[in-house]
C-alpha cells in the first residue's frame, strides 16, 4: 500500500512533536533497531525484527519492568517524536503489520527522521541560549532547513544528506556554546582533565566549579556530579550513564537531552532544564559511586 501524507501533517507542529508519542507509533524503536545482548540489553535482537516482548497491540509486555528484566537500554531510548512521525505523516497510520511490504521503509525512515528530530531538539536550544544575533539568525536558517527535510515526504526523508547536515549542525552547536561558555570557565588546575571527549568514568567532579565547562562527548559514566552546578556546561554528547547528579543544578545546561537525564541518576532534589522529565527510577536510592580524583583522560 502506497504511503500517504495527511493533509492535516503539512506543517511541523511545535516542541511537542519532538516527545515521542508511543500511542502513535508502530514500535519503531522495538522493531527497526538491533541490540547485542550486554548490561543494557538482556537478549540479542537483529534489526527489522520485533522484539519478543512487544505486543500486538505495539505495547511492551514488560514496560513496568524492563530495568529488573535486564532492558535499561530500552528506558533510555528517545526517538524525539520521530516515530508518530513516521507512523502517522509518512505512512498514513498503516502500520507495518497491516502492510509487511512497506516494513524496510518504514524502518529506514525512522533512522533518519529520528536524526533530524534530535537535531531540532538541540537547535531549538541553541537559538534559545543564543547571544548574538548574527548567530541566532544562523541558527534559525538551520533549524528551517532541517525542518524543510523532516517536513518532506518519504522518498526525500530517505535520500536526505543526513551526514552534511549533522556538520552544520554541529557547527552551530558549537558557536553557541563558545558564547554561552564564556567568562564562565576559569584557570582552576583542578580542571585539566575537563576536555571535550574526556574520560572521566567514575571520576569525583564534587566541589569543582563546573560552570562553564566543555564536557561535550566526555565519558562520565558514574562519575560523581552530585551538588554540581554545571550552568553553561556543555554536554552535547556526553555519555552519563549512571553519573550522580544528586542536589545538582542541570537547569543551565546545554544540549541536554532526555535519553542523558534517564540514563543518568539524580534525585528529587536534582534541578532540571524545563522541558526534561525526571525518570522514576530516581526515586530509589542506590549504593555510592567510589570516589576517585580527576585526571587528565
Amino acid at each position: 500500500m502506497k504511503p500517504t501524507t495527511p493533509p492535516s501533517a503539512a506543517t511541523f507542529p511545535g516542541p511537542d512533536a519532538l516527545r515521542p508519542d508511543c500511542s502513535q507509533c508502530f514500535a519503531l524503536c522495538c522493531t527497526a533497531f538491533g541490540f547485542t545482548r550486554s548490561a543494557d540489553f538482556a537478549i540479542d535482537k537483529p534489526p527489522a525484527t520485533a522484539c519478543p516482548n512487544l505486543a500486538g497491540d505495539f505495547s511492551c509486555t514488560i514496560h513496568d519492568r524492563l530495568r529488573p528484566r535486564g532492558f535499561a537500554g530500552c528506558t533510555v531510548f528517545d526517538c524525539f517524536g520521530a516515530g508518530q512521525a513516521v507512523s502517522q505523516r509518512l505512512f498514513g497510520g498503516i502500520s507495518w503489520r497491516q502492510d509487511p511490504a512497506s516494513a524496510p521503509d518504514m524502518f529506514a525512515a525512522f533512522k533518519v527522521l529520528r536524526q533530524l528530530h534530535e537535531m531540532l531538539w538541540l537547535l531549538a536550544q541553541a537559538e534559545a541560549r543564543a547571544y548574538g544575533p548574527d548567530t541566532a539568525e544562523d541558527v534559525r536558517h538551520l533549524q528551517a532547513k532541517v525542518r524543510e527535510v523532516a517536513e518532506s515526504p518519504l522518498q526525500e526523508v530517505l535520500a536526505a544528506g543526513v551526514g552534511s547536515l549533522h556538520l552544520q549542525v554541529g557547527d552551530a552547536l558549537r558557536s553557541v556554546s563558545e558564547e554561552v561558555r564564556a567568562g564562565y570557565f576559569g584557570n582552576d588546575q583542578r580542571l585539566a582533565g575537563l576536555a571535550p571527549g574526556a574520560d572521566l568514568a567514575g571520576a569525583n567532579l564534587r566541589g569543582l566549579p563546573l560552570c562553564g565547562a566543555d564536557l561535550r562527548g566526555a565519558c562520565l559514566i558514574a562519575a560523581d556530579l552530585r551538588g554540581a552546578d554545571l550552568t553553561a556546561a556543555d554536554l552535547l554528547g556526553a555519555d552519563l550513564r549512571d553519573a550522580r547528579f544528586d542536589d545538582a543544578d542541570l537547569t543551565g545546561a546545554l544540549f541536554l537531552t532526555q535519553a542523558q537525564i534517564t540514563a543518568a541518576r539524580g534525585s528529587a532534589s536534582t534541578r532540571l532544564p524545563a522541558g526534561l522529565d525526571r525518570p522514576g527510577h530516581w526515586l530509589a536510592a542506590g549504593p555510592a559511586t567510589p570516589d576517585r580524583p580527576l585526571e587528565a583522560p
